[in-house]
């Protein structure tokens, strides 16, 4: 069970830390700063991040405006619960 809880809790910080980076990305937009690329953004979303990533997105109402944040929000979400998928069925091995 270690090995498993340990997974869990990198993939939640990892979330934790793309849902900070959209909202980092938010205040340098409000306050004109040098951005964050998109192209940053959704490879963190896409690469488990999709939780963090949609989280971010509404929480800071950030890039919810442009259908391929929402098609990779959604993907990354896929992509998250897959991974707690294969996560917990070694958990019953």
């Amino acid at each position: 069970y270690g090995l498993v809880g340990s997974e869990m809790c990198i993939r939640d910080r990892w979330n934790i830390v793309v849902l900070l980076v959209y909202g980092l990305d938010k205040h340098k937009a409000i306050r004109h700063k040098r951005r964050i690329s998109e192209r940053a953004l959704l490879l963190q979303t896409l690469i488990f991040g999709g939780i963090g990533a949609f989280l971010g997105g509404k929480f800071f109402r950030h890039k919810i405006n442009k259908w391929y944040f929402k098609l990779c929000w959604l993907i990354g979400i896929v992509i998250d619960v897959f991974l707690l998928y294969l996560i917990l069925t070694r958990l019953s091995d």
